[in-house]
């Protein structure tokens, strides 16, 4: 099922722009609100030609500054060569390497079976790692296919979700070696430089969520960017979920509320201390978490803020600092860590760029009330992934173990970490 983004006409499917009833894609359009005059994509500053999409938004004072977006470590680093002695996490716990030398490593789901996959983002692949007693056999299953970072699993089948299109493996685990063709869940997703990367999780209603970026670091996105969309993977259903989203590259579903809990990345330029990442929580279909106009929950944007005001918005349930990079995130649902980690939030911050001091570069604790409605308060689980402002290690996303231990992928070094914990 193809979906043709370039204008309401054109759709092919059906989406559904503020309630949970698809609307027709010749009659569909947004409410109103203060926000409904703003200026079209890109009408502020075009950007300029040959323009990179992360440059948008800078003042003339920043067109000269050093700055600029961490390159991506294609090759990674042997894993002989990871400094894991660096790194360093709370008394009783214990990181140590589970795989290396996978070039790039970044989202990861669980098999019912207890196959690992992980997802690439500038490579091509899909690996399957299987644990055969205390031994790991990496396999790259999937190959030749355009930045398949988002991987979700529910009942036999991997949904691998691509930079413009969702495919299914149905009953992959049975098939490692020789993976049958997928079928498409959806395609036609925005062609985009910008945050074009998804990250995607099946909810407890059958719909797969993921992320559709905005196209730029600040510009007034389209109908299905800057979102949290949701598809229905048999029937072929397209909704906008969450609007206002600048980018999530990590969402989860509450264990105690089943509601929807994502991070969310703060634009650049605005200063090295503002504004910040935000930590989300979506209760209802339709809310919009304040992009392009208000960031962090209190912040006007110093173009697209005339047009709203931060009290239109949802505002985040915590910050979690200023260009941190707030990727993956887990509930962690396991029975390892001691009893008050239960139903907590672990956030894999991979580590800012627009900072001459970097920040991020760690995984941090969300510790919730037991309603699992409020944040309580934050603190650093995994630290020393930086040597001064050397990079050690770039963590992207977190996965709970059956036995409770948790999994930590690096892009930076294309390894997977495991913590563990023993009470002494």
């Amino acid at each position: 099922m193809k979906f043709q983004h370039i204008g309401w006409g054109a759709l092919a499917v059906c989406i559904s722009w503020l309630g949970p009833q698809t609307a027709s894609a010749q009659t569909a359009a947004p409410a109103a609100s203060p926000a409904a005059q703003a200026p079209t994509l890109g009408a502020h500053a075009p950007q300029a030609q040959g323009q990179p999409s992360w440059m948008e938004g800078m003042t003339p004072e920043e067109k000269s500054s050093p700055l600029h977006p961490n390159v991506a470590n294609m090759l990674g680093h042997p894993a002989s060569e990871i400094p894991i002695d660096h790194f360093k996490v709370p008394a009783g716990f214990k990181i140590e390497l589970w795989a290396g030398d996978l070039q790039e490593a970044r989202s990861m789901t669980l098999g019912t079976k207890g196959t690992l996959f992980v997802g690439q983002r500038t490579h091509d692949g899909v690996f399957a790692i299987v644990d055969k007693g205390g031994r790991r056999e990496v396999k790259k299953i999937l190959t030749g296919l355009n930045a398949p970072n988002g991987l979700a699993f529910s009942n036999g089948t991997l949904y691998v979700a691509e930079r413009e299109r969702i495919l299914r493996y149905d009953d992959i685990e049975d098939h490692l070696d020789s993976p049958p063709e997928p079928d498409v869940v959806i395609e036609g997703l925005p062609h985009q430089d910008g945050h074009f990367w998804k990250f995607m999780v099946m909810g407890p209603d059958g719909w797969l969520y993921f992320n559709q970026g905005s196209p730029t670091n600040i510009t007034m996105p389209n109908y299905v960017q800057a979102a949290i969309l949701r598809v229905q993977p048999d029937q072929h259903h397209l909704q906008v979920y969450a609007r206002g989203v600048r980018n999530s590259v990590g969402m989860a579903f509450s264990p105690v509320t089943q509601q929807l809990w994502f991070t969310d990345n703060g634009r650049d330029w605005l200063g090295e201390n503002s504004p910040s990442d935000k930590l989300n929580h979506a209760t209802r279909q339709g809310e919009n978490f304040g992009y392009p106009f208000c960031h962090q929950g209190d912040t006007l944007d110093p173009v697209y803020g005339k047009y709203a005001n931060c009290a239109d918005f949802v505002p985040p349930e915590v910050k979690l600092g200023p260009h941190v990079a707030s990727l993956g995130m887990r509930f962690y649902t396991g029975n390892m860590f001691p009893a008050d980690w239960k139903n907590n939030i672990i956030v894999a911050e991979h580590g800012s760029w627009n900072r001459s001091e970097k920040s991020g570069y760690n995984l941090t604790r969300v510790i919730l009330d037991p309603s699992g409605t409020k944040v309580v308060k934050t603190e650093p689980f995994l630290t020393g992934l930086l040597d001064g402002q050397k990079i050690l290690a770039r963590v992207v996303d977190v996965q709970v173990m059956p036995d409770g231990s948790l999994l930590v992928s690096d892009d930076w070094n294309g390894a997977i970490y495991r913590i563990s914990y023993n009470k002494t």
